[in-house]
């Protein structure tokens, strides 16, 4: 059982609306009350578009044990219903454990502040994915006219760090894809993204392939960019099912940083590269444990 400890809502939203000094509670802009799930919907701008649905059985075990800790927070419509400005998880995760209200704090807001509080609340959440973050950050820019010194400021966050995730944006949708997926890394994503189109899908699929941990996706990425047209494309060429078994094997002993050099007269040589010289004592280690 998981209990949710319970967050504030961050430096974003603090600074947008100038609510550093007095909890939610004494604030005149809002207010708490007991609302019907029924009455609750979401935020139809929404920047969050995917809710692990195992975590949100947790939650939901959770809240039917201790109920909900930290209250959702709302905005009165003028049909007399309340659109969620956050909190979307614990209201799906309440309903899912048959709760039959929920506390809220009632904001005062109009929709461009609604809209504000919604984007950068959703951006500073721990569990979205790389692209859902950039995603928002993009949509904050745009639909609020900041800027990306303005909006990193708003939402607590180096410049240096909202480059690299505006940065994800520019990547082949392929790329953009794997990275959603957790196929691969957002320092896998970031290395990809120094390289030109090309290059960018040919560094995924040797990622994926090889498996490459961050370090080995940036040393790739300095290889790619140092080789002429041609010798990149020459290097791309799909090897036989037999050269890429043969480094899985070759893998169990050596680094993992190993490739097959294929010449016009079918020949060719296998590289093996290493650190340093200590490196050759632990492969003649590994030698002796690989039946």
């Amino acid at each position: 059982m998981t209990v949710q400890k319970k967050k504030g809502l961050g430096r974003g939203l603090d600074a947008i609306f100038g609510t550093d000094e007095a909890p939610l509670q004494s604030r005149p802009m809002s207010q708490m009350a007991e609302i019907a799930v029924g009455d609750i919907t979401p935020n139809p701008t929404q920047p969050r578009t995917q809710f692990d649905e195992e975590a949100l059985r947790e939650l939901a075990d959770s809240i039917s044990q201790l109920g909900v800790i930290q209250p959702i927070t709302v905005k009165r419509t003028d049909a007399g219903k309340y659109i969620i400005i956050s909190g979307e998880r614990r209201w799906r995760a309440s309903q899912m454990a048959g709760i039959t209200t929920l506390p809220a704090y009632i904001r005062e807001v109009d929709d461009e502040n609604l809209h504000a509080m919604a984007l950068v609340e959703n951006i500073q959440r721990q569990d979205l994915n790389a692209i859902e973050i950039a995603l928002g950050m993009q949509r904050l820019i745009d639909e609020c006219g900041l800027t990306q010194e303005a909006m990193a400021e708003r939402v607590g966050k180096k410049r240096s760090t909202v480059s690299n995730y505006m940065r994800l944006l520019t990547l082949p949708a392929e790329v953009q894809l794997a990275l959603k997926e957790g196929i691969i890394s957002m320092g896998h994503a970031k290395a990809i993204a120094t390289l030109d189109a090309e290059n960018q899908m040919r560094a995924l699929r040797r990622c994926i392939k090889k498996g490459l941990s961050v370090r080995q996706a940036e040393e790739l990425a300095r290889k790619l960019s140092a080789e002429t047209p041609s010798a990149a494309a020459a290097a791309d060429d799909e090897y036989p099912e037999s050269y890429l078994r043969l480094i899985e094997q070759m893998e169990r002993v050596f680094s993992e940083n190993i490739s097959i050099k294929r010449s016009k007269k079918g020949g060719g040589r296998i590289v093996i590269d290493f650190a340093d010289d200590s490196e050759i004592e632990k492969f003649i280690d590994r030698f002796n444990t690989v039946k």
